[in-house]
């Protein structure tokens, strides 16, 4: 079947729009993330979000209300990261493997009980956006929404909390706030964006396209528009190139931000030598 006559199709309609609502939201969220070096929240999130899912599935929710039904236990992860951070005594990166550690063993437990990883466990590690309900499709909306509003309302709390936290905090910057609106953003991109790339590559949607943005050296407003547009056009050629090739939608995504990522270097590498 040819591309345009696919996207006829109701679902693949709903995929598209999920997905690039979901990078923009994933790549706008990783900006901050990645300049404050939490980058490996996403994966930690990830594992979060995979013992959450198994808890679901055992209790018997419906495969249409997983999505929600795993965010509160992802949100409420986020904050015990947010909470082990801002202990003097553990640094960010064990805080994150602390908790992702009790995500992926929990995940692994649970799945046992349920008589093993089933076919729907299996498509929530790998992901299947072709499978995104209308109600997804409206949680990933309404997020959008969320973050967008967020970063205008608190662009400068959160410009100043990215770059100098301490600094932020005696200019009078409401810091704990800040970092809990975005720790729990970001718990609520992680949930959604396994149904993109699946719960494995969660992490890549949150740092691949920033990464991409960075090398531009852009203003820190630009940055995050490039960011958004590199994670949209992953996400676009992604699903086509899916399409076209017989290829998982989810590994394909993460392998066009990469190569975003490594056209942008080596772009950076020829200029400079032609001036």
């Amino acid at each position: 079947m040819e591309l345009t006559g696919i996207l006829n199709y109701e679902f693949v309609q709903r995929a598209f729009l999920a997905g690039l609502f979901i990078a923009a939201v994933s790549s706008t969220l990783g900006v901050f993330l990645v300049l404050r070096r939490f980058s490996l929240i996403g994966d930690g999130l990830a594992h979060i979000t995979f013992g959450s899912v198994a808890f679901v599935m055992l209790l018997g929710v419906s495969p249409l209300y997983i999505t929600l039904a795993a965010l509160p236990l992802v949100m409420i992860s986020s904050l015990a990261i947010l909470k082990l951070t801002q202990s003097k005594r553990i640094q960010g990166d064990a805080a994150i493997g602390i908790v992702s550690s009790v995500g992926i063993a929990s995940g692994i437990i649970l799945a046992s009980l349920s008589n093993g990883y089933n076919l729907d466990l299996f498509s929530y590690l790998f992901g299947n956006i072709l499978t995104v309900t209308r109600i997804e499709l409206l949680l990933s909306f309404i997020v959008f929404l969320t973050v967008a509003a967020t970063v205008i309302i608190f662009y400068d709390d959160l410009f100043a909390v990215t770059f100098d936290e301490e600094l932020a905090r005696t200019m009078g910057v409401k810091t704990e706030r800040i970092n809990t609106i975005l720790f729990l953003l970001t718990a609520v991109a992680a949930v959604l964006a396994m149904k993109v790339a699946g719960i494995m590559l969660v992490s890549a949607m949150v740092i691949l396209p920033p990464l991409t943005a960075l090398q531009l050296s852009l203003s820190f407003r630009l940055t995050i528009v490039a960011a958004v547009l590199f994670s949209i056009l992953s996400v676009i050629c992604g699903i086509i190139a899916a399409f076209l090739l017989n290829l998982p939608a989810g590994g394909t995504i993460v392998i066009c931000n990469i190569g975003f990522l490594l056209f942008i270097f080596g772009a950076k590498k020829i200029l400079p030598s032609r001036r």
